[in-house]
């Protein structure tokens, strides 16, 4: 029988040793929270990390899960916890999002008071015999927790996490990890412990250098071109069309009726009584939806050589792009056509300042700004002689660098920029490796028997406060 683990005393080598424990691995992200065990192969909680707030008679209200965000109640809004630059603004609510993740999926969800729940009478008697009762009921009580951060994280916001683990939640044990180290060890399977890590997401991409297991500090950024870039790029380009290419939500449509490429669409729409829209924040997030399905079907990168430069028949790559290798793709109100150089042009500015598209809301990014020219500022601030091991074993994760023909591309410009290391790009080769890296990454270290010795145990906390986390999780 698995060992009960208690919340007052420190780490015990045999409770800690692997199988004998229940870890958890928690990696919030800016568009989805990933949750799971450590030991196993895929995160069994994924939900948004967006969530929904509705009006109530005893205020706003707010849902999580996917049904939250995607149901278009009366008045809806959505609010994220966290910054596009991936660090906690809102504590409270990422606090319970967090819980919620945690225990609508894999622990016991906290036990309502019963004075309250109305399944019993109000007594004094029942009131004596609850009192303290509550506060010890937590939903890790039984659970370490191995909890995931960007490599920017501040000192303050490191403190709180434990805070909220080990106070809040009730975990007897807690560590925490720079996402992009965590990425790392899906490349040192090769043998190879030292990694340059380009982690593409949604709202940034980080480049993290890995040498000897430990992150880089000095050579760690965050560069603001990733998947909501892309998307703000196809919305650009959708509304400069001739004529504009509509982007209408699902939510929105009753029924359509099918037409020809490039032809108005022919739909009903759903009407909401006045006062009772969803609010614009909802109707954003369903367009996202719509762009993310539109990168992962059409969307590609452009290769082996820019967008905007020649080919070898002296002709240039924009019209080749035009011809060839156009994808159809349908809106959800039937508006369908073929898209040919839009599918390259959104993600052409990744490398390539001179092909962004801009308007007043959405600046085009520096030229010092682009994943090539970012991936050298981070390899200029490392020892020269560490940077040949970091190119030979450039590590390419996160749900947006899926688009087809992104490795290629990067592959070729930084041997463009590098000509003498030999570059070597990888990625794992199954896509749930590449989207959930980094909680992978967690659940293996977790789960080893020589981590037992790492974690920060209760009593540790207690006697050196939440500032141990800045000493022991380097």
């Amino acid at each position: 029988m698995t060992a009960t683990l208690s919340n007052t005393t420190a780490p015990n080598t045999a409770d800690y040793g692997g199988d004998e424990i229940s870890a958890l691995v928690l990696d919030p992200g800016y568009t989805v929270t990933r949750a799971g065990f450590a030991g196993e192969d895929v995160p069994k909680s994924v939900i948004p990390s967006f969530y929904g707030i509705v009006p109530s008679v005893n205020g706003p209200k707010h849902l999580y899960g996917e049904n939250a965000v995607h149901t278009p109640l009366p008045n809806i809004e959505v609010g994220n916890p966290i910054s596009q630059s991936g660090v906690v603004e809102d504590l409270d609510t990422a606090t319970q999002l967090w819980e919620y993740a945690i225990t609508s999926r894999l622990t016991n969800t906290k036990p309502s008071n019963p004075l309250t729940n109305g399944l019993n009478d109000k007594t004094n008697d029942l009131k004596q015999e609850m009192e303290g009762v509550e506060t010890q009921e937590k939903p890790l009580d039984e659970n370490p927790l191995l909890m995931s951060e960007t490599g920017w994280n501040t000192g303050k916001g490191r403190e709180k996490l434990i805070e909220i683990a080990i106070e809040n939640w009730g975990s007897p044990a807690f560590w925490l990890a720079r996402s992009g180290v965590l990425s790392a060890p899906i490349s040192f399977s090769a043998g190879k412990a030292s990694a340059l890590v380009i982690d593409v997401g949604a709202a940034s991409t980080s480049i993290t250098p890995v040498h000897d297991g430990l992150m880089l500090k000095k050579g760690t950024l965050r560069c603001p071109l990733a998947g909501n870039y892309i998307s703000d790029q196809l919305r650009l380009i959708f509304s400069t069309s001739q004529p504009p290419i509509p982007l209408t939500p699902h939510y929105l449509i009753n029924s359509k009726t099918p037409v020809d490429a490039g032809a108005p669409s022919q739909a009903s729409y759903r009407t909401f009584p006045a006062g009772t829209e969803p609010r614009p924040s909802f109707r954003a997030l369903q367009e996202e939806r719509i762009l993310t399905e539109f990168k992962e079907s059409v969307v590609a990168v452009w290769g082996p050589n820019r967008l905007a430069g020649h080919n070898q028949h002296g002709g240039t790559n924009l019209d080749t792009a035009r011809t060839q290798n156009a994808r159809p793709f349908e809106m959800p109100d039937g508006y369908n056509q073929l898209f040919g150089l839009e599918r390259y042009r959104a993600t052409e500015s990744l490398f390539d300042v001179k092909m962004a598209l801009s308007d007043a809301s959405h600046p085009a990014p520096t030229p010092n700004q682009t994943l090539p020219q970012m991936i050298a500022q981070s390899l200029s601030q490392i020892d020269v002689d560490v940077r040949q091991h970091l190119l030979s074993n450039v590590v390419v994760v996160g749900g947006s660098s899926l688009i087809y023909g992104f490795n290629d591309r990067l592959k070729q410009e930084l041997e463009a920029m590098y000509p003498g290391p030999r570059v070597r790009v990888f990625s794992p080769g199954i896509v749930v490796e590449r989207k959930f890296s980094s909680w992978i990454g967690g659940s293996i270290l977790a789960s080893l028997g020589t981590f037992h010795q790492m974690w920060i145990s209760k009593k540790e906390y207690d006697e050196h406060g939440p500032g141990i986390v800045e000493k022991r999780c380097k």
